[in-house]
């Protein structure tokens, strides 16, 4: 059958992709040309379907497009040239080196046009049905029967590395359940990875899998383009979500290399690339080419996007409710002085969860955009939303037991622009969420991880539920916060903070009860990340703690000073913010004259920055009630203050000081 001149056309456009990802990996000598090459034709059409303004990028209406197979990046740069993004020729020549807007992998931030950071497998797809939540309830918030203002689609390209993550599979079955209809997943079922043919690992039916999530399920040649084109067209009008199978070629147009592994993640080799030019008739022996035809035709986006802008804006203006407008103003811009944030002064004590309970739900009441859920662990985790419904339509976010995804879903939901998630679980299955919690850290995600169950005051449900390593884990991880804070009246101050910046933060909350503290702060404050408790003149020592460790510290400082010994106590909230303050504030806060000891029911050995020895945990912890397992492991007032005395050489002697 003769090619129409609409698809000459296109295949021109995607031989142009393939050359310009072959040239930038050649080039760079490294890279992935495989994938680009494999998807080129998709992209071609799925660039007439898509609604984007090149010239504003952020504008909230545009479909968003996330590459799951974030080492497909020769594909994506050279889109976001030829669409008109902020993505010169210079910019693609030099891919992959040292302060490029084109690196290895797509970075939020860094490059025009590219809506997460993915790499990592499997994380696009969640990223993608977090795109899709947050456009849901956006839409419930602001659509009216006879005016969507919030209308757009959620594209997700992804591969077989994608599908065998189990983190796509958590995703993907919630998205189902949900019903989340302008989400669309095109599956570049290439049957290939780095080690060979998909076979020698995986038999799975994944229209089956689809089918049995409710989704959707169509399946295309991923290189005919009037299948291709219907299939988008029919996901217009889905009333669930939709995977596209696209059975594709590897390398497509890689003369002597379609379908080998060996395209996926390497140069093609100068010969090789000649040789396919010349057989699909561009020039052989030029690098980084474009035809003028094919260009002016990707650079339509531009216009096409203006245009689409222009009019949604218009539909703004034409509005029929003046509420729709004003609810999607107060959802783009959060106004955190109206939270009346709870009041602990005068309770006597109260575990972290509660007090964060309460506070989320002052959060929520007053900012219509935050919203959030747990890994089905609400109760426990105190973060249910009192009387506002759930999602869709309201803020409790059921992630059933998801944590990886629950956690790429959130990212994607901060980064959307009308929503301010948070999310949930016990502390030690952070582990499950880490992978995620860095890339809200690499690339300053304000997404709020609320963390419970803190420590061995887990206490019955044993070493397996307690965590012991969790904490210097993730304050080893750069552009991250982690609060601990010591009872209620911190955790709001925490919260006042966290609102205010542009980074990911996680609560790390008491299962146990802690004494309000209603300290006076000789110096400094939770802002800070850490502030003087209670300063002593004539100090020759200083205690710093965090949550339920800071009372027995104020207890010890008691008998120490019975003792002769006069110590500061410092509370550390979020000994990452501390560690960012000027050097005069931290040596006020922790005077470098004064020996230092730091207790904390973890490894804690970050502490070892500041202090001489450190009282944490150096194993394991064990079944017990926790009054037992603090008892056990060295966290009580007696042991703490015999520390210290050994720390700057006093004698040790039990003091009885009553409520001391």
């Amino acid at each position: 059958m003769a090619m129409t001149e609409q698809n000459t056309m296109r295949k021109k456009m995607a031989n142009t992709i393939r050359f310009l990802a072959a040239d930038m990996v050649q080039k760079a000598n490294s890279g992935h040309p495989g994938a680009p090459m494999g998807l080129a034709d998709i992209a071609v059409v799925l660039s007439e379907h898509l609604s984007h303004n090149p010239k504003n990028p952020k504008w909230l209406n545009r479909d968003r497009l996330v590459f799951s197979g974030g080492h497909a990046t020769g594909l994506i740069y050279s889109l976001l040239h030829l669409w008109g993004y902020d993505v010169s020729m210079d910019d693609l020549k030099n891919f992959r080196q040292l302060d490029s807007k084109t690196p290895g992998h797509p970075e939020y931030g860094h490059t025009d046009g590219v809506e997460i950071t993915t790499g990592p497998l499997g994380q696009g797809v969640a990223n993608a049905v977090g795109f899709a939540m947050a456009q849901a309830y956006t839409a419930n918030q602001v659509n009216s029967e006879t005016c969507e203002l919030i209308d757009h689609k959620v594209y997700c390209l992804c591969g077989d590395g994608d599908m065998q993550e189990g983190i796509s599979y958590e995703a993907c079955a919630l998205a189902g359940h949900l019903g989340l209809k302008d989400l669309v997943l095109i599956y570049d079922s290439n049957e290939i990875t780095i080690e060979g043919d998909t076979s020698i690992a995986w038999s799975e039916d994944v229209a089956k899998r689809f089918e049995a999530q409710n989704w959707n399920v169509m399946k295309v040649n991923g290189h005919c383009y009037d299948d291709i084109d219907k299939a988008l067209n029919e996901v217009k009008n889905a009333d669930k979500p939709t995977i596209i199978i696209a059975n594709t070629i590897i390398g497509r147009g890689a003369e002597g290399l379609e379908g080998s592994h060996e395209t996926h993640g390497a140069p093609l080799g100068e010969e090789t690339i000649e040789v396919s030019k010349k057989k699909l008739g561009f020039p052989e022996n030029e690098t980084f080419y474009i035809p003028e035809d094919v260009l002016l035709r990707f650079r339509c986006a531009v216009e096409k996007g203006e245009l689409a802008e222009k009019e949604w804006i218009h539909r703004q203006k034409e509005a029929p409710l003046i509420e729709q407008n004003e609810a999607l103003a107060r959802l783009l811009n959060p106004d955190f002085s109206a939270i009346e944030y709870p009041d602990f002064s005068n309770d006597a004590e109260v575990a972290t969860r509660d007090s964060n309970g309460k506070i989320l739900n002052a959060i929520a009441a007053a900012v219509p955009s935050f919203l959030g859920g747990s890994a089905d662990l609400a109760p426990s985790n105190k973060t249910a939303l009192k009387n506002m419904g759930d999602f869709p339509k309201g803020k409790n976010i059921h992630f059933g037991i998801r944590e990886h995804s629950m956690a790429a879903i959130t990212n994607a939901m901060a980064l959307y622009g009308t929503t301010m998630p948070f999310n949930a679980t016990f502390f030690v299955f952070s582990d499950y969420m880490k992978p995620s919690v860095r890339i809200a850290a690499l690339t300053s995600i304000q997404n709020f991880f609320v963390w419970t169950h803190d420590s061995i005051g887990v206490g019955e449900d044993g070493p397996t539920h307690e965590p012991i390593e969790q904490i210097s884990q993730f304050r080893a991880l750069p552009n991250f916060y982690l609060w601990r804070p010591a009872d209620a009246t911190e955790n709001v101050e925490a919260w006042k903070t966290a609102l205010t910046m542009k980074a990911p933060h996680g609560f790390v909350l008491s299962r146990q009860k802690l004494k309000t503290l209603k300290p006076k702060r000789d110096f400094g404050d939770v802002s800070q990340g850490a502030y003087i408790v209670k300063k002593r003149e004539g100090a020759t020592m200083t205690l710093m703690a965090s949550g339920s460790e800071l009372m027995p510290c104020l207890q010890a400082a008691c008998h120490l000073e019975v003792l002769g010994v006069k110590a500061n106590i410092v509370s550390v909230p979020c000994l990452d913010l501390f560690n960012e303050q000027e050097k005069d504030y931290r040596e006020t806060v922790v005077d470098p004259a004064t020996k230092v000891l730091a207790v904390e029911a973890a490894t804690a050995t970050e502490y070892y920055r500041y202090a001489d020895d450190v009282l944490g945990m150096k194993s394991f912890g064990a079944s017990a009630p926790a009054e037992l397992l603090f008892e056990k492991f060295g966290f009580t007032i007696q042991n703490i203050t015999k520390r210290a005395c050994d720390l700057v050489g006093a004698e040790y002697k039990k003091v009885d000081l009553g409520k001391c």
